[in-house]
């Protein structure tokens, strides 16, 4: 299983994991203005190419993967992880049309919640009472961030049709993550596992843009870079640093990071489309670095 890198390097991998996917919804929306349109088989499109990408990066890994002999489970999870990826990109980028960048994403990162009732669940792991209380209140801090963000006047077109598909992309992400750790628990490597996961999630995702008469080709080539941007940062950086420090900590405390998320690219939405946000934004952020201190703390005195 190799060294137990020590608390330092897992932080600051999670940083550099937070800061990569923050930029993911402003490349989307960036990708959805070059193509002039936003609708369902657009974003399914964007999703699948992004995951394609990143699979066919990641090849170099196969030969190896090919004489991996971890125990009996590990690739039935890494595909199944695979699945539930699609399932969270599909919801999500769609999502996007719909709502603010700040909402969805919000939304979308409620996954502490969701992992940690997953987790008990079907695992049988227990979180103690520190922690919970923890989760709560940083969760209830990234609701505030979102709904600051609907007062502010930026909720989208349909937002609470986008709002619905972030919530079904939280819980997906929830699954993947937690059947991600456990592939990796029974013997795949960090890079082992991602090739399967990313692979299978391109092999569901790409075939569906077909079913909304969406063309593969003829997009600008800058939507074709977008999906590029995402699948060099947000996926191999992002999504890979989350997947190696789920394999070291608990999978709840890799999510609680993701909550800084929405700080990341509310930001960025501000710089790039003038979204501006309200104050409860701020509130809401106050409330959730204070939610995630408060777990931290009780992780540790578990």
């Amino acid at each position: 299983m190799g060294a137990r890198p020590g608390s330092g390097t897992v932080v600051a991998v999670l940083v550099v994991g937070v800061a990569a996917v923050s930029a993911a919804a402003i490349f989307i929306r960036f990708a959805f203005a070059s193509a002039g349109s936003a609708g369902p088989g657009v974003a399914l499109l964007l999703a699948g190419v992004r995951l394609g990408i990143a699979a066919l990066l990641l090849a170099p890994t196969w030969p190896g993967l090919a004489r991996a002999r971890p125990r009996p489970g590990a690739f039935a999870m890494a595909v199944l992880a695979g699945v539930f990826l699609a399932a969270h990109f599909g919801t999500w980028v769609t999502s996007l049309a719909y709502t603010s960048v700040a909402a969805s994403v919000t939304i979308v990162t409620t996954n502490p919640i969701w992992v940690a009732l997953f987790g008990w669940l079907w695992l049988g792991e227990r979180v103690g009472r520190l922690t919970l209380g923890g989760i709560l209140l940083a969760t209830a801090g990234g609701v505030l961030i979102g709904l600051g963000d609907a007062a502010g006047g930026s909720a989208g077109s349909a937002p609470l049709l986008g709002d619905a598909l972030a919530l079904v992309g939280a819980w997906t992400v929830s699954g993947y993550f937690l059947l991600g750790r456990e592939a990796q628990r029974r013997g795949l490597s960090i890079g082992q596992y991602v090739a399967v996961a990313y692979a299978t999630a391109a092999a569901v995702l790409l075939p569906l843009p077909a079913l909304f008469g969406t063309p593969y080709t003829g997009w600008p080539l800058a939507f074709y870079g977008y999906a590029l941007a995402m699948a060099l940062t947000s996926q191999l950086i992002g999504h890979t640093s989350f997947n190696w420090a789920v394999r070291w900590i608990p999978p709840v405390m890799v999510t609680l990071a993701i909550l800084f998320e929405p700080l990341g690219s509310g930001f960025l939405a501000y710089l790039f489309f003038g979204e501006v946000p309200a104050p409860l934004v701020f509130a809401g952020a106050a409330v959730l670095l204070v939610g995630v201190g408060v777990a931290v703390l009780g992780q540790g005195r578990r």
